[in-house]
């Protein structure tokens, strides 16, 4: 493959992460869940590669496309800034607006739709990262905020930015404990405590996920950090306990087809809107 072609690609990049997280966690004999089912798999897939290879590619293009147009003097305005500044703000516009977008996804249930594929799985797994509705992401503020600072000259700070992102995000969807080994060594206890109030890590998230807040480590309604779990520190929505429910989903959870989860509304049931528990409507699931 050519050099020039992967680096210029951020997609492929993310493809590259993504395998190499499947290739641990299958190492570690925990990729496949046995829990999961056809359905999940379905789920799993078609969500993956949608976003992959269409939405992300499509939300790229038509950002360009649409600022070429509005305001071509602008182009490439911001390359040459800092690279510390650049990273700044993709943090602020891409990181922080996803954060704000995923706490908004669980306040309203229209939204929740889109965003129910997630939390439906019975496990924690790098399976799990893009399982969302087809609409999620197209929808997603900091992708197209991404692509309007792409625009203005920083794809050589995106780049770097998206390897250290999804780095982080999938080690804390992943199945591999690996923040665990961290917690035991004690000359390290300073650094860690620093790190899982800063990036999001399988503890913390992992809480996000659970099951059922009477477990005691469940926190559905905050631990909404991507790459920074700092979001949730700031804005008060962080739950740090160190531990992993005892398991994982939508409590009382309506059935619904894959087909639904994955493209609603343009394939739905009776029901408008796809439902969650009361009891996790109202604690704001």
């Amino acid at each position: 493959m050519n050099t020039t072609m992967l680096v210029n690609n951020p997609a492929l990049i993310v493809a590259g992460i993504f395998l190499g997280f499947i290739l641990l966690e299958l190492a570690c004999s925990s990729f496949r869940q046995s829990s999961g089912g056809k359905r999940d798999v379905l789920i799993e897939t078609v969500g993956s590669g949608i976003l992959l290879m269409v939405t992300f590619p499509l939300v790229m293009w038509l950002s360009g496309m649409i600022l070429n147009q509005a305001i071509p003097d602008m182009k490439g305005s911001l390359s040459a800034i800092p690279w510390v500044a650049g990273f700044a703000l993709f943090l602020l516009l891409d990181d922080m607006t996803q954060y704000w977008w995923h706490r908004l996804t669980h306040r309203v249930p229209a939204l929740y739709a889109l965003h129910r594929a997630h939390h439906s799985a019975p496990y924690m797994s790098v399976r799990i990262v893009y399982r969302n509705n087809s609409f999620y992401y197209l929808l997603m503020p900091g992708i197209w905020l991404s692509g309007v600072l792409i625009y203005l000259g920083l794809a050589p700070v995106y780049y770097v930015y998206l390897i250290i992102k999804m780095t982080v995000i999938f080690a804390a969807h992943s199945s591999v404990a690996w923040d665990d080994k961290l917690y035991r060594i004690r000359a390290l206890r300073p650094i860690v405590w620093v790190l899982e109030r800063t990036i999001s890590t399988p503890s913390t998230h992992s809480a996000h996920h659970g099951l059922t807040a009477e477990d005691g480590v469940t926190h559905y309604k905050g631990n909404f950090g991507n790459l920074l779990f700092l979001w949730d520190v700031l804005f008060g929505t962080a739950k740090i306990t160190r531990r992993r429910p005892p398991a994982y989903g939508i409590e009382h959870l309506s059935p619904i087809s894959w087909k639904e989860e994955l493209f609603w509304p343009i394939v739905r049931s009776h029901r408008t809107v796809p439902k969650v528990s009361n009891a996790k409507q109202k604690v704001a699931r």
